[in-house]
């Protein structure tokens, strides 16, 4: 007899392990499956010319508000800042406390490099969402930026950027004057500047790209719309320590109980040759310029500002803020922050130079900064003292501006960025 069963053994567990094979391949095709639907889910966005106009801008706003028409790129920009974070496979979830990063670029690739490089040694980069404001369209530009894979990433450009409108405002337009013409007798379009100069749209470009970028990020974006915390903001020459991260966070955590009347966190001194007092305590002193962070609170206080913002005859935003919209706020404003530093300004040269690849702003192409083992780990204590610096140089109050920013057409643009998310109907609310 068993000799007579053993055949069919044979072919029963023969069955049995065919059926367990089967199963397992049924089991790993649904699970490639499953993966496959997420990463796409990732990674295809829809076509540009596929995303609903109406659902990405407040189109009938605009043409109230009487915004320069926009050529095709623009419009395609436009509707790209609609698209989700790339990277959302590798990092599907931000940190709950997260500090969102907004990176401000032109187009000095060189730069651009250098700060990419020091953002992916920062400690907890992958806990958060990094934003890149672009100020146009520049193939290099972006090909650096889509190839970080270190936390997800959102790439927005400006729409009205003078350098998409090479015909016409806010570009350059064929009746424009230009440096000191008298516009009554040659016959052309535009209002000089305080010293009798005619706008240049590369020029202006930086005070239009930073106020649009900070109109877009705190009321424009929907990753970030509501956005409770501090959203740190840093530009292509800035190189960022890998404390630099943890350091912020301790800074925002530190600062209600510390220093509240402290309107932001800063990662450097303001003085951008300083790398810090070295001592064992905090410093509350102006607002600098690099790695600078601040919450929709402050945002608030900045946005009602719109007009002596967008009518302050200077075309720098930095100058423009230190000198009439912080002295608006009717007392000092400081930002808090560590004694040493965590970001450094490294660039040599100015926005337009060094875009070309044989432009020697960085010697022998590297940026050389001392990063110590002391600025890789977090090294601000809860328990230090604020120091609070009071009679400090540099702009203020009173100063009348280095001009650049007197045509007219700019003063409503800029305003028009403080309106465009918002339904505004009466124009006099700035």
């Amino acid at each position: 007899m068993a000799t007579i069963n053993k055949p069919q053994l044979k072919v029963a567990a023969f069955r049995r392990f065919l059926s367990v094979v089967l199963l397992t391949l049924l089991g790993v095709l649904l699970l490639i499956f499953l993966l496959g639907t997420n990463s796409i889910s990732n990674f295809v966005s829809p076509p540009l010319d596929d995303i609903d106009e109406v659902s990405y801008t407040n189109s009938h706003l605009r043409e109230k508000l009487g915004f320069p028409e926009q050529s095709k790129l623009s419009i395609k920009l436009e509707k790209r800042n609609q698209l989700p974070p790339r990277n959302m496979d590798l990092y599907p979830n931000l940190a709950k406390d997260h500090i969102t990063i907004v990176l401000y670029v032109h187009n000095r690739p060189q730069y651009l490099r250098v700060v990419v490089e020091s953002l992916s040694q920062v400690v907890g980069i992958s806990e958060t969402l990094l934003i890149v404001s672009h100020d146009g369209y520049f193939e290099e530009m972006n090909k650096i930026v889509e190839g970080i894979k270190f936390c997800q990433v959102k790439q927005i450009f400006a729409p009205y950027s003078p350098h998409l409108f090479p015909n016409s405002f806010p570009g350059v337009s064929p009746n424009d004057c230009k440096d000191k013409e008298d516009a009554a007798k040659k016959h052309c379009e535009g209002n000089p500047d305080q010293y009798g100069n005619h706008r240049s749209p590369k020029i202006v470009s930086l005070k239009h790209h930073w106020w649009w970028m900070m109109n877009t990020v705190w009321d424009g974006l929907k990753e970030t719309h509501g956005h409770s915390g501090h959203i740190l903001f840093i530009e292509e020459d800035h190189f960022i320590f890998p404390n630099a991260y943890r350091n912020l966070q301790i800074l925002t955590e530190l600062k209600p109980y510390k220093c509240p009347d402290c309107y932001a966190a800063n990662l450097a001194p303001w003085d951008v040759n300083s790398r810090g007092e070295q001592w064992d305590g905090l410093i509350a002193e102006r607002m600098g310029n690099v790695g600078y962070s601040f919450n929709q609170t402050i945002w608030r206080k900045i946005h009602r500002k719109a007009r002596e913002f967008c009518f302050f005859d200077e075309y720098n935003w930095d100058i423009t803020m230190w000198a009439t919209v912080y002295p608006s706020f009717g007392g000092s404003v400081y930002s808090l922050r560590g004694p040493r530093t965590s970001a450094v300004h490294f660039g040599k040269c100015g926005l337009h130079q060094g875009q070309a690849e044989n432009k020697a702003c960085i010697d022998n192409g590297m940026v050389k900064v001392d990063v110590q083992e002391i600025d890789r780990i977090a090294n601000i204590k809860s328990q230090w003292q604020v120091q609070v610096s009071k009679n400090q140089a540099g702009y203020k109050a009173g100063f009348k501006g280095w001009g650049g920013w007197g045509d007219e057409r700019d003063h409503k643009l800029c305003l028009n960025f403080a309106r465009m998310y918002h339904a505004i109907d009466n124009a006099s609310t700035f």
